[in-house]
């Protein structure tokens, strides 16, 4: 196999394919057919699921499990990313994921609520978000691998970019085969209940192109990325824990580094926010918004979320070229303020055209803060090969604020709404802000 040199292109967009392939589960699984299937599955907006031997609300118990899934990867990434640098092979981990990711989103077609069934459809659901969120801990780790400093924030926004364009392709395909089954060979009867499960099957089948897309296209990446730093290491139970141990040197090394350990608290606190909404936003306007019927609704929601993948196409590009004029903190600084006004707007709408604007507001600033949040950190990493430790604090500290982002969302929703429980986020983007304006522009132990 060939080996490319840093900062060539060729390898710079193999990693950036990467977001070719597998932003289909965020787009579909994540934000929007899966959302719309799973509301299709109760009766009711006010129908309870019973699960692990509770009765809780449809979104209580999505927002629990999503929560419990990134808190297994916050415990379970510092072990493998440890046994990637000990061993040097951190794309083994990443394809991995991949697979365990893309089958998981191929079971999906089986989900159902059912008593008997609903356990497992749930590990389906554990799969598809474990093996996403697992495979970018490896993935970001290349970033500095593969790209010198004054790349990153390009080529960033491009894999961002290039997982939008991606994403919107496949979803198209998808929304085509729910909204016109027949075109797809499905029965869809004579009655509006007929086409209504053929609809459903279609969801269903989507999943599996989901599946089969992430898998498929994430081959080219594999191929041209480099295995790792070979150390011809096995892994025994002495580095088993590495990465923890791992995790603490990085926490000690950032006594040293101010910058970057600020920059490290803003980024906990605004990213708990940002991917709370993103992870939540379709469900919020499935049962918030006033839609006329069930077909406007389902063909609105998608709508929004295509609104928002092409417009976070514009976004990601308008943020890298803010980024290099104005600096990457004031930039941060201005796409929180924004996302702060968000929540104020939206614990107030409440017709399909206002939940239109939203979208495209979240758009400019979702693959904004995403691609920026992620090459300012690479930046302001130290001279290190031992690049996965940093990324896996740095995904670490993620996953946790994910956690307890979720988590207040979902005790809020259950003990009032999913408006009150948006609204509450305006907070973590405040504070967030606050942080950032104590990010130094240097770092002084430099």
């Amino acid at each position: 196999m060939q080996n490319f040199e840093k900062g060539s292109k060729k390898l710079l967009n193999a990693w950036a394919f990467y977001d070719w392939a597998n932003s289909v589960y965020t787009l579909t699984i994540a934000s929007s057919i899966f959302p719309i299937f799973y509301s299709t599955l109760f009766k009711d907006k006010d129908e309870l699921v019973y699960a692990f031997g509770f009765g809780m609300k449809q979104t209580v118990l999505i927002s629990i499990v999503t929560a419990f899934t990134f808190l297994v990867v916050a415990f379970s990434s510092p072990i493998l990313s440890g046994i990637a640098d000990y061993v040097g092979n951190k794309k083994t981990f990443m394809k991995f994921f991949c697979y365990v990711g893309g089958l998981g989103c191929i079971g999906l077609y089986w989900f159902s609520v059912d008593a008997e069934l609903i356990h497992v459809s749930l590990l389906f659901y554990f799969m598809g978000l474990i093996g996403y969120w697992g495979s970018l801990v490896f993935y970001n780790s290349y970033l500095p691998d593969i790209a010198y400093e004054e790349q990153q924030d390009a080529v960033s926004a491009k894999g961002f970019a290039w997982g939008y364009v991606g994403s919107v392709l496949l979803l198209i395909l998808n929304l085509a085969m729910v909204m016109k089954p027949e075109w797809f060979g499905f029965d869809v009867g004579e009655t509006e209940a007929s086409r209504n499960v053929a609809s459903i099957s279609a969801m269903k089948i989507s999943f599996i192109t989901v599946g089969i897309w992430w898998m498929l296209f994430s081959q080219y990446t594999f191929y041209v990325l480099p295995k790792g730093v070979s150390s011809g290491h096995k892994v025994t139970k002495d580095v088993i824990f590495n990465g923890f141990r791992e995790l603490k040197q990085v926490w000690q090394e950032l006594k040293g580094n101010l910058r970057l350990k600020r920059y490290l608290n803003a980024f906990f606190v605004f990213s708990m926010a940002v991917q709370t909404i993103m992870l939540m936003a379709v469900y919020f306007g499935e049962k918030e918004i006033a839609w006329e019927d069930d077909g406007q609704k389902t063909m609105g929601l998608i709508v929004c979320i295509l609104i928002i993948q092409i417009v976070a196409i514009l976004g990601a590009y308008l943020t890298s070229k803010a980024s290099a004029r104005f600096g990457n903190i004031k930039t941060l600084i201005v796409v929180n303020a924004i996302w702060m006004l968000l929540c104020i707007y939206a614990y107030f709408m409440i017709t399909p055209l206002q939940f239109y604007i939203a979208a495209g507001l979240v758009g400019l600033v979702m693959g904004g803060v995403q691609a920026l949040g992620r090459s300012t950190y690479s930046k302001f990493l130290p001279d290190t090969e031992d690049t996965t430790s940093y990324f896996s604090f740095y995904d670490v500290a993620e996953k946790i604020g994910i956690v307890i982002g979720m988590t207040i969302f979902a005790i809020v929703d259950q003990i009032q709404s999913m408006r009150i429980a948006i609204l509450f986020l305006f907070v973590f983007f405040l504070v967030g802000i606050i942080l950032l304006f104590r990010v130094p522009e240097n770092n002084p132990s430099e």
